[in-house]
């Protein structure tokens, strides 16, 4: 086919356009495949990258263990024993588990009240070390993390959430900066230094993360009278080492210097991470797989369908080509004639459903990107190149059947046909 023949191109639309219902409908089938294919799998890219917004800044190689009340009865100890975690756990765990790379601990005291210039709200406070923005980002928006020297000092400083702001500081609006200023939590003042930016929709351990106060843990143990107790041990696993493994040992180990018994499953509860994350990883590659199904099946149904109308097309032109072979035309003349038809209907019926496709995935994009800055639903320029490239295979393969017959037509049988 010559490209910029354009008889060769008036006669291509001339053959489609005999029977537009026909054609209409047999390119019908190759758009909705391609537009399924293209909106599915930026819709899934979609949401990928929406829930890695959310979950940026927080240790995909992280886990949790919680005290809970021991559930058998060991070494004179009843069931039900309440037992906490203490600050020397901490060290136990980094000097005898290997793997961990980051051990931390974490105090929380839900149902806080904090109040500044007449104003209310209902607050979670989270006592931390420094080494926790290792586990769980704050991802700063105004002003500093909280550092050694806050929590060595036992200063009275804190990183707040987006909303508490709104609510204790609405004349500053919505993207204000309290950093400076002093809030009563619990009846005692704290400096603002920070204004966490993490997100409502991310992990957060505790609470939700706008509405948090951070301060030092020290700070914390002293202002509410927590000795060496600790709430929640927060650890990393360093790589080539699973968190279950590591926590498995952890266990063990908590459980033999806490007297617990080494088969009491209530005791210790575990929160691994690394699994959710996993969970998350192998949902998305099984949708991914799912839309690749749903939209080649879809596509090699419609390249079916254009096979079919364009071996009835040849059947119905035996007399013209017929008569084309009788004026001198070559079987690769009719192969180049049958093959570009079914290259151009495939062609024009795919790159409709992939601009369709596009536009909607733009408004989308555009629509949710105040929300969710992160979320990306447009495709790569390498998968529409690729999708093209399949249409126009796909074409091929449609139009070789129609074509490989339309070359074994004889001028005589041609006219015996008539």
């Amino acid at each position: 086919m010559r490209l910029f023949d354009t008889d060769q191109w008036e006669e291509i639309f001339d053959s489609l356009s005999k029977n537009r219902s026909r054609t209409f409908l047999t390119a019908f089938g190759i758009f909705w495949g391609i537009f399924m294919l293209i909106l599915l799998m930026g819709g899934g890219r979609g949401l990928e990258t929406m829930l890695g917004y959310n979950f940026a800044g927080f240790a995909s190689n992280s886990g949790f263990i919680f005290a809970e009340n021991t559930g058998k009865p060991y070494k004179g100890f009843r069931e039900g024993r309440r037992w906490s975690l203490e600050l020397s756990d901490i060290d136990r765990v980094r000097n005898c588990i290997a793997g961990v790379e980051v051990v931390t601990p974490l105090q929380q005291n839900w149902g806080s009240s904090a109040m500044a210039e007449n104003h209310s709200c209902r607050v979670t406070v989270s006592g931390e070390y420094p080494e926790y923005a290792l586990v769980d980002d704050p991802k700063i928006k105004f002003g500093r993390k909280l550092n050694d020297v806050d929590n060595q000092q036992h200063r009275k400083v804190c990183v707040v959430g987006t909303r508490i702001v709104e609510e204790l500081f609405p004349q500053l609006g919505k993207d204000g900066n309290p950093c400076g200023r002093f809030i009563q939590v619990d009846g005692v003042y704290y400096r603002i230094v920070g204004v966490s930016g993490k997100s409502a929709s991310g992990i957060s351990i505790g609470g939700n993360a706008q509405t948090t106060v951070h301060m030092p843990f020290l700070t914390m143990q002293q202002t509410y009278n927590r000795g060496n107790r600790v709430g929640v041990l927060a650890l990393t696993a360093l790589p080539g080492y699973k968190m279950s493994d590591v926590q498995a040992r952890t266990e063990q180990l908590l459980k033999r210097i806490h007297l617990i018994h080494p088969d009491d499953t209530q005791a210790v509860m575990k929160l691994n991470t690394e699994a959710v994350f996993g969970m998350i990883d192998s949902l998305f590659a099984g949708v991914s797989i799912l839309v690749w199904m749903i939209g080649l099946g879809t596509l090699i149904a419609g390249a079916i369908g254009v096979s079919n109308i364009m071996i009835v097309t040849v059947k119905e032109r035996t007399t013209e080509i017929g008569i084309r072979r009788a004026i001198g035309a070559t079987p690769m003349d009719i192969l180049g004639m049958v093959m570009s038809e079914s290259i151009v209907l495939t062609l024009v019926a795919g790159m409709s459903g992939i601009t369709l496709a596009v536009i909607i995935l733009q408004g989308m994009e555009s629509g949710l990107s105040a929300d969710t800055p992160g979320a990306q639903f447009q495709i790569s320029f390498g998968l529409a190149v690729g999708a093209a490239s399949l249409l126009a295979l796909l074409g091929v393969i449609a139009g070789l059947a129609p074509a490989f017959r339309a070359m074994q037509i004889k001028p005589v049988d041609a006219m015996r046909e008539e």
